[in-house]
């Protein structure tokens, strides 16, 4: 990316009749949005005329149809028309064509960010179920975009204040306590520093590892309770820029 040119942020619709469209439009109806990056957002025109036209925010927000990102202009909201024009809009219903009409969103933005054309991919929430009748076949948009660029993700929450790294990804509570593994924990704070140095810029991260039980404490005292070892935990410490804490009730 050259260092002149602002940042291409492609935005997926998600589905159709959830909470995406919505969203997008009372962000981007902000104009100091687009003081930051150039919003291409990948969905329907037909979804967004739409919910415009029931929004406050509606009234302040407009877009331009692009052909593609390479197109996208700044200052303004560009479309990237992934939308049959057929589909039926109908807010909080799950429908098979609204699952479509996400995957087509989301594909055509990851083949545009595997281009270089766009820089980074914001994903308005997809329903789960709808879009395996269109034959997503990925768990989430996590599982999809591994599978597409490679690596290995790591689930982030982000706030001002704070940042948490997950674990697993997306499996069942009851499952979780059999997958972890000392090797799994090391590897995810390690997937952590590099986040927190690399995309936010903290110096000297401070991260605290949370005890999977309540009242984690007695992990030290009973055996029967440990699902994983506390050295290796330990041991990062040890290690240059390193500050872990273990939670303990």
């Amino acid at each position: 990316m050259a260092e002149n040119r602002m940042i291409r942020v492609g935005i997926t619709q998600g589905d159709v009749n959830g909470i995406g469209p919505e969203v997008i439009i009372k962000t981007l109806a902000d104009p100091r949005m687009s003081e930051l990056f150039v919003p291409v957002v990948y969905g329907s025109s037909k979804v967004f005329s739409y919910y415009r036209k029931g929004l406050p925010e509606g009234e302040t927000f407009s877009f331009q149809i692009t052909g593609s990102a390479r197109e996208a202009r700044p200052k303004r909201v560009n479309l990237v028309e992934t939308g049959t024009g057929e589909v039926r809009i109908e807010p909080g219903t799950a429908t098979r064509e609204g699952g479509a009409e996400a995957v087509n969103a989301l594909r055509r933005a990851a083949d545009d960010l595997a281009a270089g054309d766009i820089d980074v991919v914001v994903t308005a929430p997809i329903n789960k179920e709808n879009v395996q009748e269109a034959g997503f076949g990925f768990t989430g948009h996590t599982e999809f975009f591994a599978d597409r660029f490679g690596g290995e993700p790591l689930m982030v929450m982000c706030s001002e204040r704070m940042k948490v790294g997950l674990v697993t990804i997306h499996v069942p509570l009851a499952q979780v306590s059999g997958m972890l593994s000392t090797e799994l924990i090391v590897r995810r704070l390690e997937q952590l520093r590099r986040m927190l140095v690399t995309d936010f810029r903290v110096v000297e991260p401070r991260i605290a590892v949370l005890g999977l039980n309540p009242h984690a404490g007695y992990w030290l005292s009973d055996p029967s309770r440990r699902t994983v070892s506390l050295p290796r935990v330990v041991i990062l410490n040890t290690m240059p820029c390193w500050r872990c804490i273990m939670t303990r009730g």
